[in-house]
C-alpha cells in the first residue's frame, strides 16, 4: 500500500520577494563567462594577516573590495538606462550581498548592501558582513522594508521591480549597483554558479580547487577560484566584458589584502 502521508508547512512570506525579483531578472538579456582565478598569494596573505596582525579580512570581503575597485575604475560595468534611454554611471560602487539569518525558525538567504564598497578596505568591508549577519532579522534595514514591502499585492510589488529597470537612482538606493553573491555549497573542488541576475553586473563565487601548473619552470599546486561574472547585453558588449575579466583578474591575483 502507499503512503500519501505529507507533512505541510506555510511558504515564506519572504520568499514571495525572491519570486517576484527573479520574475523580473528573467527580462534581462544576460551573458555569462565561467573562469577560474588564482588566488594562492591571496590567500596565504590573509591567513598571515590574520595571525600576525590580528586583523579579520574575510575571503569574501576581500572578493567584494576587489571587484568593487575594478568596477569604480570601469563605471560602465554598473550602469543603467532611465526613461529618457540615457545611461547613468554611479561615482559609488554600492555592493548588494547576502547573508543568511534565522527567520521565524528557518535560515532564509536576505540582501545587505555595502554602500561606497569601492572606496572601503577589505577589512571593513569584511566588519560590516560580520556585523550585520550577527543581528536579528527583525534589525536588519532591508527586512524591515522588505516586510512593508511584502503588504502590498503581487500585482503592484511586479510593478515595482519593473521601475526598477528604469530608476537608475531608486535602484541603486533599494537594489545596489552590482550583486556579489556566493554560491560554494561544494566545498572544496571546482563548481560554478549560475545566477539569474538582477543587476548590469553579477559575481557568483563558486568553489576552490587546486590546478598544477607551471610557474618560473617548476610546477606547484595552486587554489584556482571558480567565478560566474554575468553581464547585461543590453548594456555592456562582449569586448568591455572581457577587458573587465582582465583588470578583474590582475587584482585578484596580486593579493593585496591591505590598503
Amino acid at each position: 500500500m502507499i503512503n500519501y502521508s505529507n507533512h505541510k508547512i506555510s511558504f515564506p512570506p519572504i520568499r514571495k520577494a525572491t519570486v517576484d525579483l527573479l520574475r523580473a531578472a528573467k527580462r534581462k538579456n544576460m551573458i555569462h563567462s565561467m573562469v577560474e582565478m588564482d588566488i594562492s598569494r591571496a590567500r596565504t596573505r590573509l591567513r598571515r594577516t590574520k595571525r600576525e596582525k590580528g586583523l579579520y579580512i574575510s575571503f569574501t570581503g576581500y572578493i567584494i573590495r576587489c571587484v568593487a575597485r575594478v568596477v569604480g575604475d570601469n563605471r560602465h560595468m554598473h550602469a543603467y538606462r532611465n526613461r529618457r534611454g540615457q545611461l547613468v554611471l554611479f561615482d559609488e560602487v554600492d555592493v548588494s550581498t547576502t547573508i543568511e539569518r534565522r527567520i521565524g525558525g528557518r535560515s532564509e538567504v536576505v540582501a545587505m548592501i555595502i554602500r561606497g564598497a569601492n572606496r572601503k578596505p577589505a577589512a571593513d568591508i569584511s566588519a560590516e558582513i560580520r556585523e550585520e549577519s550577527s543581528r536579528s532579522a527583525e534589525e536588519a534595514a532591508v527586512y524591515r522594508s522588505m516586510r512593508l514591502f511584502l503588504a502590498i499585492p503581487a500585482l503592484f510589488r511586479r510593478a515595482v521591480f519593473r521601475m526598477l529597470d528604469r530608476s537608475p537612482k531608486m535602484m541603486k538606493r533599494r537594489a545596489g549597483t552590482i550583486m556579489v553573491t556566493s554560491a560554494n555549497l561544494v566545498g572544496k573542488g571546482a563548481g560554478w554558479g549560475m545566477p539569474v541576475a538582477t543587476h548590469t553586473l553579477n559575481v557568483t563565487i563558486g568553489g576552490i580547487v587546486d590546478r598544477v601548473v607551471e610557474k618560473e619552470g617548476r610546477f606547484e599546486s595552486r587554489e584556482h577560484l571558480c567565478l560566474t561574472i554575468s553581464f547585461d547585453h543590453d548594456i555592456i558588449d562582449g569586448a568591455p566584458a572581457a577587458r573587465f575579466i582582465r583588470h578583474l583578474k590582475r587584482e585578484i591575483e596580486r593579493g593585496e589584502v591591505e590598503d
